[in-house]
């Protein structure tokens, strides 16, 4: 038996999300049911309020509801120290970390020739004109993700800047804290062994 139609469309909608397949969207939906009609009118506002309210921070193209961010905002950070991340969720990652101290910068993306991604699909060139403001001496962290795109990405962006006189270093790779050797994968034990420092 099918769906009735507007249980229908809601399960089709909720399945353009990622990670939702039919069987989650379906139960998504009888939950959504469920629930009074004061709930649903709030999923509902927050995802239209969502796509109105949020913006791309000018500086670092972080999203958020205000322009400049509160990242690029806060004085305290250095300026001439910049994270370069792929995604927002990238930033938030290292931010919970409560260890690092300077600014940001989102590519939204990484380099993937066979995605058609190239370097103008990404915020590359607002990177550069950030850093030509900055001048030269700045320290710019790469951060992408440790895959074939994200090595493509850190690699591209590394001989684009360092021949502009800044400081260019890569996030470290290797074993986790508190992870046991002979469950790690050889590949994560090679990075390990290339990124080892005295002690």
């Amino acid at each position: 038996m099918a769906h009735p139609a507007p249980i229908e469309r809601l399960i089709e909608q909720l399945q353009k999300l990622p990670g939702i397949g039919e069987k989650t969207a379906t139960r998504l939906a009888y939950h959504i049911l469920k629930r009074p009609a004061a709930a649903a009118s709030d999923l509902a506002d927050a995802v239209r309020r969502v796509k109105e309210e949020v913006v791309l921070c000018g500086v670092c193209w972080n999203l958020t509801d205000e322009d400049p961010c509160a990242l690029c905002s806060d004085d305290r950070r250095d300026p001439r120290q910049i994270c370069v991340v792929e995604e927002p969720p990238d930033l938030l990652a290292i931010e919970r970390a409560g260890r690092y101290r300077g600014r940001y910068h989102v590519l939204h993306g990484a380099l993937s020739p066979l995605d058609g991604v190239g370097p103008d699909d990404l915020h590359m060139d607002a990177l550069l004109d950030r850093l030509e403001k900055l001048g030269p001496g700045c320290e710019v962290i790469l951060a992408t993700n440790l895959n074939a795109e994200g090595e493509a990405t850190a690699l591209y962006l590394a001989r684009m800047l360092k021949p502009l006189g800044h400081r260019v270093t890569r996030i470290a790779q290797g074993i986790p804290t508190g992870g046991d050797l002979e469950y790690v994968d050889p590949i994560t034990i090679g990075k390990s062994l290339e990124n080892r420092r005295e002690v």
